[in-house]
């Protein structure tokens, strides 16, 4: 089995609405993701012979997304006051409202599967949310 990693990083605030703990405030991260994909077999056409993708075009991908992500405010959907959104969008102030609590976890599952749905064949997505912690999110083995 071949596997290649790229990487890229964004930055983004957020907060985890319900949570009782320093984490329920506003603050931001440096996100590093870590995006895995695999391939049985290597590529044979003259463009891509022996790879398994083109690392440029994988990194494309990831930097597309990722920099639409950054330094913007990262929110779960229904998570901020009408008022809030209101006074955010009259500052120009720039958010994503996302269907799930922004946690390394839920954006490792995210990734993955945004990955997926653009025809890679994604093993894992590791997103660190400090330098020390990391969240992974991986296919399962097949038996």
């Amino acid at each position: 089995m071949y596997q290649l990693t790229t990487e890229h990083s964004f930055d983004s605030a957020h907060f985890l609405a319900g949570y009782a703990g320093k984490c329920a405030n506003l603050h931001g991260h440096r996100w590093r993701v870590l995006l895995t994909v695999e391939s049985e077999e290597l590529q044979t056409d003259q463009q891509h012979a022996g790879m398994c993708v083109d690392f440029a075009e994988l990194k494309e991908d990831l930097h597309h997304l990722l920099d639409s992500m950054d330094h913007i405010l990262i929110i779960e959907e229904d998570s901020i006051l009408p008022e809030t959104r209101r006074a955010l969008e009259a500052e120009g102030f720039p958010f994503l409202e996302l269907p799930f609590r922004p946690t390394a976890e839920n954006f490792a599952k995210y990734f993955f599967d945004y990955f997926r749905a653009k025809q890679y064949q994604v093993s894992q997505v590791q997103v660190y949310e400090t330098p020390n912690n990391c969240a992974t999110y991986r296919k399962e083995l097949e038996i």
